[in-house]
């Protein structure tokens, strides 16, 4: 599942996180993030990051976006696209931002069937694409325990 999607459904997901990301609320560390999951169903949520004066208690804009999806009874997404960076609010970024490890395990447990794939982006049209199999080999899942 390397890329199935649209071009225009690729942008509308990164529009979506640059959207996210313009509610970001990173007043510690400057960087704001914003992620967009597109669900089995085709609903798009968006999420920011949040920090918290005591940083563990901080959440990632990915797991934002794919617990916003599940609350609303979302069990499958198919898609993340993500956007962030230091650099001004802005619908374009300086660098790729990748999930970080624990949100790499939240999209692995929320993958449809048929995988899902992981949009780290810039700006919507300079992406890059990737199946969260390939950022996260030998996911500990259910079937591990």
């Amino acid at each position: 599942m390397k890329n199935s999607l649209p071009v225009e459904t690729i942008k509308s997901l990164i529009r979506s996180a640059v959207s996210g990301r313009e509610r970001s609320y990173s007043i510690y560390s400057g960087f704001s993030v914003g992620a967009a999951v597109l669900t089995d169903d085709g609903r798009i949520f968006s999420g920011c990051n949040v920090e918290n004066a005591s940083f563990p208690a901080g959440s990632c804009a990915e797991t934002v976006a794919v617990n916003k999806a599940v609350s609303e009874g979302a069990k499958h997404i198919t898609a993340i696209a993500i956007i962030g960076g230091k650099a001004a609010l802005s619908p374009s970024t300086d660098s790729y931002t990748f999930p970080c490890g624990i949100c790499r395990q939240v999209i692995s447990e929320f993958k449809s069937p048929d995988g899902a794939i992981v949009i780290v982006a810039r700006n919507e049209d300079d992406y890059k694409i990737f199946s969260i199999d390939e950022l996260l080999p030998g996911a500990f899942s259910g079937d591990s325990l």
